[in-house]
Order: C-alpha cells, then sequence, then structure tokens
C-alpha cells in the first residue's frame, strides 16, 4: 500500500543552534499518523546531530548524497555504509544541483543508488527537465531517460527506492509545475514502475512546494508527498506541507 512521504531538503544550510530549534519545533509539531511519514534530509556534518535529536521519534533522517564507491581513495566523499551508521533511512541521489554543478551523470546516479540499497538505505532518486528541455517538448523523454538508468541499475531492487520528480525550473524559483502537469509525469512514472513491478513505490514531487500549493499538488493521483527544499527551514512552513 502506498504512503504518504514529505521529505525536507535542508541543501547547505544550517548551523548547530538554527538546527536544534528546527528539530525540536518539527518534533513538537508533528504526530506520527498511519501512512503518512516526514523525513530530514541535512548536510553531513550535522548527521549526528540530527540523529541524537530524532533518534525515537517517527521522523526519519537522511543525507543530500552519497558516493557510489564504499571506502577507498575517494578524498572528499561519504559512503553509504558510513550515512547508515548515523541511522541514515535515505540518501537523495541525482538531485539537479548534483547534475548541474558536479557532474553528476545519468550512469553516476544509477551506481549511487545501488551503492544506497547495498548499504540498507533508500536512494531518492531525482528525475527532472530543465526550461529548456520542456519547452522543447522533451519533458517525458529526458524524464524517462533518466529512470530507466536508475531502474536498470536497481534491477529486482526498484521496490526498495523512492522517486522524486522536480522540474529544473521550477526548483527555487517561485515557478510551480501545476498539479496537472505534475501530474502527468508522475502518471508516466508510475506506469513505468508497475511494468518493474514496484507500482507502490512513492514518487514525490519537488519545485518550489509551500503550504498554499501543497494540498493541491498532493491530492493529485499519482503524487505522494513532496521533496521539499526552502520551506523546509521553517518548521511551520515545512509541517503545514507535511499535514496537507
Amino acid at each position: 500500500m502506498r504512503g504518504k512521504l514529505v521529505v525536507g531538503n535542508w541543501k547547505m544550510n544550517g548551523g548547530l543552534a538554527a538546527n536544534k530549534t528546527l528539530l525540536a519545533e518539527i518534533k513538537s509539531g508533528w504526530a506520527a499518523q498511519a501512512g503518512r511519514k516526514i523525513a530530514v534530509c541535512a548536510p553531513y556534518p550535522y548527521l549526528a546531530q540530527v540523529s541524537a535529536a530524532l533518534e525515537a521519534t517517527a521522523i526519519a533522517w537522511g543525507a543530500q548524497d552519497v558516493s557510489e564507491h564504499d571506502s577507498g581513495a575517494f578524498t572528499g566523499e561519504v559512503s553509504a555504509r558510513m550515512l547508515a551508521e548515523f541511522g541514515c533511512r535515505y540518501a537523495i541521489v541525482g538531485h539537479s544541483e548534483r547534475r548541474q554543478h558536479y557532474g553528476d551523470t545519468d550512469a553516476v546516479v544509477a551506481a549511487k543508488a545501488v551503492a544506497t540499497l547495498a548499504a540498507g538505505l533508500a536512494p531518492i532518486a531525482c528525475v527532472g527537465e530543465t526550461l529548456a528541455e520542456r519547452d522543447a517538448g522533451a519533458t517525458m523523454a529526458v524524464v524517462s531517460r533518466q529512470l530507466e538508468a536508475v531502474l536498470g541499475a536497481v534491477g529486482d531492487n526498484a521496490v526498495k527506492i523512492v522517486l522524486a520528480y522536480e522540474p529544473v525550473w521550477a526548483i527555487g524559483t517561485g515557478r510551480t509545475a501545476s498539479p496537472e502537469e505534475a501530474q502527468a509525469v508522475h502518471a508516466m512514472v508510475r506506469a513505468r514502475l508497475a511494468r518493474s513491478g514496484a507500482a507502490d513505490v512513492p514518487v514525490l514531487y519537488g519545485g518550489s512546494v509551500k503550504p498554499d500549493n501543497a494540498k493541491a499538488l498532493f491530492a493529485m493521483a499519482d503524487i505522494d508527498g513532496g521533496l521539499i527544499g526552502g520551506a523546509s527551514l521553517k518548521a511551520a512552513e515545512f509541517l503545514a506541507i507535511a499535514r496537507a
């Protein structure tokens, strides 16, 4: 049975004092509900703090990226095995900012998803098109290509992943795909997952989700929640989105 999931992506934000306040407000404001989950994905240095704050709660946590390698001479990288030691349940792979600024190719994203699964974590695999690709009518082709790379790599473990559709042109811009535009892509993703026996995998929407548009987005048949950026740094906004 599919459930609802809302994940906060703090990106490169935070500080020990600010995190303490934010996590405390999220904990006090969130009541566990059947079929509804929330999680926060924090920068690596704060995972110990997040783990300590959220341990024994119904709130999960994860990382914003992960290495495709398990160990070795990869200075600056962090493996999924390391993340597991901090109680992480998720690791975001293929976020558009990683693809755009750090050269994460479809093949690298797929390898990161495999490594994440091997450590017992769930990859949140991101797919999405740029504005130029959308204007060229290539949305479905681009998303399909990115999705196929991940599904081809994880094989039967597709049932253990989370997908996030994040149109690049809507991330941090204030622009949002209409619920109908987002649903069209989610429906295509869901149909492809079904062919892999993974129709119940959560498919999240990411891209300037706010409390005032979350309800309409989450009401769509194939949108199971959100991958939330800026709004996840404000407890009231993040909780309002999660309650939607």
